[in-house]
């Protein structure tokens, strides 16, 4: 009997064993914006693939986009309980009490485009152990680092150059931003992006806007502010975090963990160039629907780099964080200074 026995259980476990193999986690994904632009179709086209190919179909994801599951306010409360995502696009900027370090980025007006940005930011995450601590209190953990387009100038009225914003009124929804236009004599408002912008400048309660320049053509907003300025070295700062939910990503098996690593390891190494390729493309949009676009000379942009007094409001945040017990706020801010001019004068 116990011959018997013995050969019937190695069957039954072989029987199981391909189940056991084939098994699949999937990963529920949210991102505000919709299908369609240069981030998200990378993304869709490359991470998301990679995910898959590297775990051997261990791992799929079911992508929901254009906000379905949450709002960009709302993303990090969703992922970080994960009732309806497990992963998704975080921006720092709008979750700005849970990671207040992660403000920093949008503090410098000049910055690396390209293979650059990436590089960089890649290198902070690396060297600087506050960042991915912050997100771990937050409950989430940051699997790849997704940035955008450069920082554009869109107005109603001809700029000949940054000098010509002046005692007009500007929006951003940047609280940085929104100094470094304060500094060069314009009036900065705040508003929700999408249809209440739209409003604000059929109503001509806006005379321009500053924004990263593939937000302002999906908007359409050259449509009624056709004068851009633009430049590679206008550092939006704008970094897209798609992270995990603390939980999911610890009770993944370190092959998975691996493989996701492995994946965004593989998208760092085109990112860049997709974004320096689409540049060009992006701005040839722009002017085909009747926008008059100019680049920037390097001497404006480090003309602007002046006029913003950037450093000045460092560190008065520095100050602000500092009162309110983060005592992490100027050590931190002096590393990814230093790092950012290293970026800036690497060749």
């Amino acid at each position: 009997m116990e011959l018997i026995r013995k050969p019937l259980a190695f069957a039954l476990a072989l029987l199981l064993l391909p189940a056991a193999v084939s098994a699949t986690t999937t990963l529920r994904y949210t991102d505000h914006e919709p299908l369609g632009g240069m981030r998200t179709r990378f993304i869709h086209d490359v991470f998301f693939p990679a995910v898959e190919k590297e775990s051997q179909g261990r791992l799929k994801i079911e992508a929901h986009w254009g906000g379905e599951l949450s709002t960009s306010y709302d993303a990090l409360r969703t992922v970080r309980e994960g009732k309806t995502a497990d992963i998704g696009i975080v921006v720092p900027e709008y979750a700005a009490k849970e990671l207040p370090l992660h403000q920093i980025f949008k503090s410098f007006p000049v910055g690396p485009s390209g293979d650059k940005q990436i590089a960089f930011f890649r290198r902070v995450f690396t060297e600087i152990p506050a960042f991915p601590a912050e997100l771990k209190k937050a409950g989430v953990v940051n699997v790849l680092i997704a940035t955008g387009y450069p920082l554009a100038f869109f107005s109603t009225h001809p700029l000949k150059n940054l000098e010509d914003i002046k005692r007009t009124t500007w929006r951003s929804a940047s609280f940085w931003h929104q100094g470094f236009l304060r500094n060069a004599g314009a009036t900065p408002v705040t508003m929700p992006w999408g249809p209440q912008t739209v409003e604000a400048f059929k109503t001509g309660t806006l005379d321009g806007i500053m924004v990263n320049v593939d937000s302002g053509y999906d908007l359409k907003i050259q449509k009624m502010a056709p004068d851009v300025l633009v430049s590679k070295e206008l550092w939006l700062g704008h970094v897209y975090l798609l992270v995990m939910n603390q939980k999911v990503w610890n009770e993944l098996a370190q092959q998975d963990k691996d493989a996701i690593t492995r994946a965004a390891g593989i998208a760092y190494k085109t990112a860049g160039s997709v974004m320096d390729s689409n540049f060009e493309p992006q701005l040839d949009a722009l002017r085909k629907d009747g926008a008059n676009v100019r680049e920037l000379q390097h001497s404006e942009v480090t003309h602007w780099k002046q006029v913003t007094r950037y450093q000045d409001a460092q560190a008065q945040w520095v100050k602000q964080q500092e009162a309110q017990g983060n005592t992490l706020a100027a050590p931190v801010m002096e590393k990814v200074s230093v790092m950012m001019t290293e970026s800036m004068s690497s060749r």
